[in-house]
């Protein structure tokens, strides 16, 4: 299952919020065995997201998106989504009966906040979805996100965005499997064993150098796990140990 991940927002484009969804998301969809085959981050642009989701729904199995589900006016994920499908944007009555049930909760939780800063709730507009939508909605997550064939709209709020993910985690899946053998081979001398294992197995390889007093890693991923082993013996018998070993 090959995924394509796009995380929306100025904010992140500026560098005032760290994108810390994308890694999530990715380390979740690789422990599955899917495989992200494209990370985009681009800014609240309604064009630009609609261009992008269409073109990443024809090539990938899955796409997945977040953030911009608010009530703002630069918050156009949903009404982009749309536009990639060609579709209006239309109220279920069940997600317009639950996003009036939160706001009646919040306001009885905390009516001077509430009351104070005047909040003007447009539920309906909230509420409005692609057409044909299927609705994601969590006790976390105000604002609800939503499938279209096979784009998933999560919130951008990283935990509104995990407990989302969760829900529909058993969706995405896949045959990849991957081993890593650390080593203190610097990367400019592992050519020879990176394309060594490419030409005698059918796996995928990648190299990690050393960080932050950890040692460089060798990745090797393949959808067979028995060839994958050989693999990463193979490397292992020639790249040097962490210890200083050979």
């Amino acid at each position: 299952m090959e995924v394509a991940l796009v995380t929306v927002g100025d904010e992140l484009l500026a560098g005032d919020t760290e994108n810390t969804n994308a890694t999530w998301l990715a380390r979740q969809l690789t422990e599955r065995g899917a495989t992200v085959a494209r990370m985009l981050t681009i800014p609240d642009d309604r064009a630009l997201i609609a261009r992008w989701v269409g073109d990443y729904s024809e090539a990938f199995d899955a796409v997945i998106v977040t953030g911009g589900l608010g009530d703002t006016p630069d918050d156009v994920t949903i009404e982009a989504v749309a536009d990639a499908f060609d579709r209006d944007l239309a109220v279920q009555p069940e997600v317009r009966d639950r996003i009036a049930e939160k706001a009646r909760q919040f306001r009885e939780e905390d009516p001077e906040y509430y009351e104070t800063h005047d909040f003007d709730l447009d539920v309906d507009e909230t509420a409005a979805l692609p057409e044909g939508a299927r609705p994601l909605q969590t006790a976390e997550s105000f604002n609800p996100g939503c499938v279209v064939e096979n784009v998933y709209v999560f919130p951008g709020f990283p935990e509104e965005l995990r407990v989302m993910f969760d829900s529909v985690a058993g969706e995405f899946g896949g045959d990849a499997v991957s081993a890593s053998v650390e080593t203190a081979t610097p990367e400019g001398a592992l050519k020879d064993v990176l394309d060594g294992v490419r030409e005698r197995f059918d796996v995928a390889v990648g190299s990690y150098p050393a960080r932050r007093g950890k040692p460089g890693r060798v990745k090797v991923t393949g959808t067979d796990p028995a060839t994958v082993e050989r693999a990463v013996e193979w490397v292992d018998e020639r790249v040097a140990d962490p210890d200083g070993e050979e």
